[in-house]
This record gives C-alpha cells, structure tokens and sequence, in this order.
C-alpha cells in the first residue's frame, strides 16, 4: 500500500483545513436535517420551500463570488448572452430539484449512515454509465471494486442475531434496504445524481465550456429555483406555504442551520476541488461513513450493529480500491480550463 508524502496530499495548512470541514459539513448536513424532524421522523415545515430557500441563498452567495472580480452588470450580460445554456442547465437543475427533495424524504426513512451507506451505490452507477455513453471499458480492478461495494451496500440489510432483528423492528426508521417504497426513492435519488452529473460534463465540455465557473453556478441556482417553485404548484401547497404560520416553521433555529449548513457544503467542496483532488474526495466519503455512524449513535441513540460495521468497512476498502484507479472521461480539457472542470464536481454535491 503505496502512500503519498503528507506534504503531498495536502500542501498548505489551508488545504488541510479545507479537507477537514468539508468532512464536517457533509456530515453535518445528515445529522442536522435527522434533527429538524419531529418525534415521528416527520417534518413540520415545507420541504420543497427549504429547497427552494437554500437554492436562493446559493444563488446569493454565488453572484457575490462572481462580483469580487466583475461587475454586476457584467453578470447580467453574461446570463442573457449565453441563454441557450441556461436553458439547458434545466435538465441538470431539475434532476437535483427532485434529488435535493427526495434526501429529505429519505433521511425520515433511513437513519443518516444507512442513507450515505446506499448514496455510496452512485459510485456503481456512475462507472457504468461511463462505459455505456462514454464508451469507457472499466478495468478489471474497477469492476471489483465496484463489486465490492455493492456487496456492502448489501451486507447493511443482513441481520446476524434475531436481538439485533428484533431491535430493528421497534425502531421507527431502517438500518437496512428492503423493497419498499422507500427503495425506489432512494434508486430515484441515485440516478437523479449520476445522470445530472454525467449531463453536467456534456455542458462542461461542449455548451458551456468558455462559461465562467461561477455564471455557471448562477445558471444552475436561477434554473432549480424555478424547478422548485414548479414543484410547489404540483404539490399544491404554493397559495399556503408562505402563510405566516408556515413560513415562520421554515425559519426557525434548527432549519435555518440546515440551509446554511448545505450551502456552505456547496462553497468549500470548491475549494476542495481546487486546493485538493477528486481522489482525497473518495477517502472523504469513507471517513464521512464512520462519523456519521459514531454521531448518529452519540446524539440519535441509532445503534451500530454488526452489519453496519462490516458494511461500513467493506465500503471503505471498495472506495479505497476504486481510488487507485478511478473512472475517467475524454477527452481532457486545457490546464486554462482546469478551473470551469472543477464545476462538474461541484454540482454534483448538491446534497440536500
């Protein structure tokens, strides 16, 4: 096991720091949304208007990101100039629009570490994928990593005693994957990313190749919140979510963090990108698996089972397997167009 100088893996302390809150927000984010719901895993504010919110603030923070070195107009201009590609920035917008919604759905019906368990399957998906648009043959050590961690995704619904299958029984929420209802939200969300952020690289490399990182950004916030504002219609609640009595829920204390919290996710995995690399990500993810499960038990009282640590180190062996020899897609973009490639990455972090 070969492993790279320190001063390698991360060359400033500011890199470090970065590599460490990025782990604490991701995790925060599962923890934090599990602690907005009630006694019966239920949420007693507007879902889609959380999205829709936190969407509005991304899109805040993204424009002032964007006017530290340009003017405000300058953006205007951009947006109406290049709107063909933000009318395709639609299909990306409004798969994350149902992904964002569905996380919230599925964190009411799995405990955090069993979600990010089963997130880890986008890995699966996204390599094959890659070999069927991309016509990338995967490699032998990528399929059995890939094996791998399907096994282990797996291993996280086997029950080893029946006093552990009795305690999963009188629990409200599941440590496991069975067919369900609840399976088909979680195979939706799935989906919903890997193909978002295989349509993301088609714009990255062709539409939107000369488009500015963060006009891109802005291209993906204005489409999600119209998508999310689409999604209340259909829900029905559009004539009563902003009623006084709703609206004040949206903004109390515990759903005001969460907000925050999966904005902040958005702007530090840019810097993450650019300070670090996409194979330290896949070391992150591991370690966000056993946070989630440690704090999951510290501040929810969710027990760790046998099987979710053997799914959980399974996982993390596959991860680190796969991270020797990831999935890439041609054709390789310019090192002056390094930086607008960092958005695929970005996007796809669209958590919640």
């Amino acid at each position: 096991m070969n492993f790279k100088p320190w001063k390698d893996l991360f060359p400033s302390r500011f890199s470090q720091i970065i590599f460490v809150v990025y782990i604490l927000l991701f995790v925060n984010q599962g923890i934090l949304v599990t602690a907005s719901q009630g006694s019966d895993n239920k949420y007693d504010y507007n879902i889609i208007t959380v999205v829709l919110l936190t969407e509005v603030l991304k899109l805040v923070i993204s424009s002032l990101l964007y006017c530290r070195e340009n003017k405000p107009t300058e953006l205007v201009r951009e947006v109406i100039e290049r709107k063909s590609v933000l009318l395709l920035y639609f299909v990306p917008a409004s798969l994350y629009c149902l992904y964002n919604n569905l996380a919230f759905v599925n964190l009411s019906s799995f405990d955090p570490t069993t979600y990010y368990l089963l997130l880890q399957l986008r890995v699966v998906v996204t390599g094959i994928l890659f070999q069927i648009i991309f016509g990338k043959v995967l490699s032998k050590k990528q399929w059995i990593s890939l094996l791998i961690l399907t096994a282990g995704c797996m291993l996280k619904q086997v029950n080893f005693n029946q006093e552990t299958e009795d305690s999963q029984k009188n629990d409200t929420k599941s440590h496991s994957l069975v067919l369900s209802i609840n399976t088909l939200f979680i195979l939706i969300q799935i989906f919903c990313s890997c193909f978002a952020g295989v349509y993301n690289e088609y714009l990255l490399k062709h539409q939107g190749n000369d488009v500015n990182i963060f006009t891109q950004n802005v291209f993906m916030y204005l489409d999600s919140i119209i998508c999310n504002v689409a999604l209340l219609f259909i829900d029905g609640s559009i004539t009563t979510v902003f009623l006084y009595e709703n609206i004040s829920k949206v903004f109390s204390f515990k759903v005001l963090i969460v907000m925050l919290n999966n904005a902040a996710v958005g702007i530090v995995t840019s810097f993450f990108l650019k300070t670090l690399n996409s194979i330290l990500k896949t070391f992150a993810s591991a370690i966000e698996l056993v946070l989630t499960a440690v704090l999951s038990f510290l501040f929810f009282g969710i027990p760790v089972y046998l099987n979710t640590i053997l799914a959980v180190g399974t996982v993390m062996y596959a991860t680190y397997l796969y991270s020797q020899n990831p999935v890439s897609s041609p054709p390789k973009k310019p090192a002056s167009q390094e930086l607008e490639s960092d958005n695929e990455e970005l996007l796809q972090m669209e958590e919640v």
